[in-house]
């Protein structure tokens, strides 16, 4: 089963969110539906900018809590190394 690592942002350059899931397209949903109350809700945070995937659960949530930790300096060249402009990758996780 794969797990993956992913961020969301609010806008290009905005507010950013990493998580953890078994299952990216149905967690994606969720936060840009408002599913849940909490972080992403209250700054608008929907947009997915990048994730990586991995076949076993421990170093997903150990990449996880890495990410969190990590400056915002350091995401941004993360995120601009797989997409300069910041485009919503979900879209393209459905086809």
């Amino acid at each position: 089963m794969p797990y993956d690592v992913y961020i969301l942002a609010s806008k290009p350059q905005g507010t950013l969110y990493s998580g953890v899931t078994n299952d990216l397209i149905r967690r994606v949903y969720e936060h840009r539906t408002d599913a849940v109350a909490g972080f992403t809700k209250r700054y608008d945070v929907h947009s997915l900018v990048y994730f990586e995937s991995t076949e076993n659960v421990g170093s997903a949530i150990h990449r996880e809590k890495r990410l969190k930790k990590y400056p915002r300096a350091w995401k941004c060249p993360l995120i601009e190394g797989a997409h300069p402009d910041w485009h919503d990758l979900n879209p393209g996780l459905a086809v």
